[in-house]
């Protein structure tokens, strides 16, 4: 490791520590995770019970590879971006990680004072989230983390967020071209739900693994 390397690593440890106070005044069970490897191996911990495992469509949970180790374990994957599935299937899916087992998913941005911001288009990532699963699992990395308010983190999901996943959803809307949003009307619009959850709902089990790696976009 260079020191370049050692020092940014150093500073968003910090980052990342004073996300997880913020997040555990908030009432989150937080954890401070050093690596994705972490990260894998703590939620294949706490899958052991669970029949059902949702995910939410996040490039963060899908950069840990865990379908293969978790259908080896005889878990039912509800996965609604699985490629082989009709748009009826996908619809049908979705609304089956509403009540799964374990639900996993990302956050598009997390305050340091411990508030979850996310911007969805159909907005069903987003209502498992706070409601429904008998266990949520978000998996945020240091790159999520916004230093300021509930609007600026909106404003880090506008500007960089949505146009990267517009983009990478393959999407007709301006940002997937310039790169930048213009607050469009596109049929295709990915920025339709807005949600900020600020305290830990009471009835959902909801654990935030903050990750000092770049996760997702």
């Amino acid at each position: 490791m260079s020191k370049t390397e050692e020092l940014n690593d150093w500073a968003y440890a910090l980052k990342c520590e004073k996300a997880v106070a913020g997040l555990k005044r908030n009432g989150f069970d937080a954890v401070y995770c050093q690596t994705g490897e972490e990260v894998f191996h703590y939620i294949v911990n706490e899958a052991a019970t669970a029949k059902s495992i949702g995910f939410g469509g996040s490039l963060s949970v899908a950069d840990l590879k865990l379908v293969d180790k978790l259908k080896g374990m005889g878990k039912e994957i509800l996965n609604h971006s699985a490629p082989d599935l009709t748009p009826e299937e996908r619809l049908a899916t979705a609304r089956r990680q509403l009540t799964c087992d374990l639900f996993l998913a990302g956050s598009n941005a997390v305050t340091l004072s411990g508030a979850l911001v996310n911007i969805d288009g159909n907005g069903n990532r987003a209502a498992a989230m706070f409601f429904g699963p008998q266990k949520v699992i978000v998996v945020v990395g240091r790159n999520k983390l916004v230093d300021g308010s509930v609007e600026d983190a909106v404003r880090r999901i506008k500007s960089f967020a949505s146009p990267a996943n517009a983009k990478r959803l393959e999407l007709s809307t301006p940002c997937a071209t310039t790169g930048f949003c213009s607050d469009c009307n596109s049929p295709q619009r990915i920025c339709r739900v807005t949600t900020v959850i600020e305290k830990k709902p009471r009835n959902t089990d909801i654990r935030v693994l903050v990750v000092n790696e770049d996760m997702g976009l």
